[in-house]
């Protein structure tokens, strides 16, 4: 089988998502009829996927897989995200052509988790502008105090439930927050356990302090933060969004947090990497990162072990594990990229 890999350049030997390390696959294919093919930016796709059985790519620097793409691909197989997420994989040409997508989940959920958490303490305690004038020579200790809070007491809501909001709530819980959250899917049993309260969608953003989004990206979920829900939020609430770039409207967002009215912090991008223009790189007041939140040390070790996992499944012809696929068998099989009706 021919496998091409989309992985960024780096000199770095613990930076296994690499171009150098290849998530150890050179190795992992020594001796074997595969072969795999490099290459480090979305660019060159074009250049190797008619012929590629598998493609293999991380959500931090994508290969786009559209359904022109996958049409020019008359051999493809298999899509793997080396990470979670699947907007960068048409996944209605995937269905149609039979092309199995998948993602290893549980690999970043602590990580993006906490930083979820440190996001949200970033921006509430106005630390941009304090370690700005730490940086710049400045010492407005007003300008910085006018608007840092604490998190004690804060109505936290959370968008989208699953395992790493799961895990984003119990770490906020001893910072004596008051959460809340809203899924497609509401599950009782974390409720108890967690103490946090289901809300509808509109409730969520009308009274949170802080609203962190960690739902996939979905046809639900694109640009569903836009200028009218915004506009809904509190007056200088918070916005984490560690999930995907696209469920917020960029330049709705841009025009919220120019003007005061929200504050915005996280690690993603639509599209990535994102363009030097991109207005979101001149906002007044944010949080932003690179989309690095996920790609731990640690993360990036399980990523690589569950890479190989569904490579060494789907190459002996075995079923790959239920809990690494998006799509299979013509169908949606994980039920949070299931659109609702």
């Amino acid at each position: 089988m021919k496998i091409l890999a989309l992985l960024p350049k780096t000199s770095s030997v613990t930076q296994l998502l690499s171009k150098e390390e290849s998530l150890g696959l050179e190795n992992f294919l020594r001796n074997t009829e595969h072969e795999i093919t490099l290459i480090e930016s979305d660019s060159e796709v074009d250049n190797h996927i008619e012929d590629a059985d598998i493609i293999i790519s991380s959500p931090f620097l994508p290969a786009y897989v559209t359904e022109e793409r996958i049409d020019k691909a008359k051999n493809l197989k298999l899509a793997i995200t080396a990470g979670i997420g699947s907007d960068h994989v048409d996944l209605d040409a995937a269905i149609e052509k039979n092309i199995t997508v998948a993602e290893i989940p549980g690999s970043n959920n602590v990580s993006v988790a906490e930083q979820n958490v440190m996001e949200a303490l970033l921006l509430l305690r106005n630390y941009e502008e304090g370690h700005r004038q730490a940086v710049e020579g400045e010492w407005d200790l007003p300008k910085v105090g006018a608007r840092a809070h604490d998190i004690v007491g804060k109505k936290v809501g959370i968008f989208g439930l699953g395992r790493i909001g799961e895990l984003t709530a119990k770490r906020l819980k001893p910072f004596e927050v008051e959460l809340q959250y809203h899924d497609p899917y509401r599950i009782e049993d974390l409720e108890n356990e967690i103490g946090i309260d289901y809300v509808d969608f509109d409730t969520l953003i009308q009274t949170s302090d802080v609203v962190i989004v960690q739902s996939p990206l979905t046809k639900d979920t694109k640009n569903k933060f836009d200028k009218n829900v915004i506009s809904q939020m509190k007056d200088d609430a918070v916005l984490v969004n560690c999930a995907r770039g696209g469920i917020v409207e960029k330049d709705a967002l841009a025009e919220a947090v120019n003007k005061g009215k929200i504050r915005y912090g996280g690690d993603v991008w639509y599209p990535q990497p994102a363009p030097k223009d991109h207005p979101w790189r001149a906002l007044k007041q944010t949080g932003l990162t690179v989309h690095y939140s996920g790609m731990t040390v640690e993360a990036q070790e399980r990523i690589q072990k569950g890479v190989q996992e569904i490579l060494t499944s789907f190459m002996n012809n075995n079923p790959i594990n239920d809990s690494y696929l998006i799509v299979d068998n013509h169908k949606i099989t994980n039920q949070s990229y299931q659109t609702q009706s």
